[in-house]
């Protein structure tokens, strides 16, 4: 028996990962249009041109299915690049973030996943907080070690970076996010959201901009 060459391998995992995608993808709308508790193997087979078996050959349930596209979520929404470039200045830097941060959790689809992983967290407290820690908690991060730069130079006075930057993110989100998710409102047009990043970051610089000397 000859054994496959490098080729033929790359290309059986090139092929395997296609199909888990595909799976992914349509397992991803089921969620989104009926839940987690209406979903059913079945209809994620049939929404995503599988069989069944394929089905229970990449994923044995529900759940473990969920988890895969709860972190593919994550995964994705961790790597999205906000410009945190410490030679900016504040001003521009929390307007464009801002306007950036809610472009993505109002995008189509956005608050829908948001509500899956809301609704499915205290059954499974632990995808909740990988979610949290890897989408949420990272974005704080980041914009709190970008104060930590402007607080270094003087140009900020701020004890509390971590509350300071998630206090942003919250004020940002005024209005906006909370109408959308529960669907009393559609997306926002970009012309509140400007208006909203814009008092956002009136009212975060006049509590931690530093006095003139």
């Amino acid at each position: 028996m000859v054994a496959p060459d490098h080729a033929s391998l790359r290309l059986l995992s090139d092929d395997d990962s296609a199909k888990r995608r595909q799976i992914l993808d349509g397992a991803r709308r089921v969620f989104l249009d009926l839940g987690f508790d209406g979903a059913s193997m079945g209809e994620i087979a049939r929404a995503a041109g599988v069989s069944k078996g394929t089905l229970y050959v990449y994923f044995a349930d529900k759940n473990r299915l969920f988890e895969a596209i709860v972190e593919q979520q994550s995964l994705e929404q961790s790597e999205i690049a906000f410009n945190f470039d410490p030679a900016c200045d504040v001003a521009t830097t929390l307007h464009d973030f801002g306007e950036a941060y809610i472009a993505l959790i109002c995008r189509p689809g956005g608050a829908s996943a948001i509500r899956t992983v809301m609704a499915i967290a205290e059954r499974m407290p632990e995808l909740g907080r990988r979610y949290y820690e890897r989408v949420l908690d990272k974005t704080i991060n980041r914009l709190a070690s970008y104060l930590d730069v402007h607080v270094a130079s003087g140009e900020l006075v701020v004890e509390d970076r971590q509350l300071a930057a998630s206090q942003f993110l919250m004020v940002c989100q005024a209005s906006l996010f909370l109408p959308y998710i529960f669907q009393a409102a559609p997306a926002p047009s970009p012309e509140r959201v400007l208006q909203v990043v814009d008092s956002a970051t009136r009212m975060f610089l006049a509590a931690y901009r530093a006095p003139a000397s």
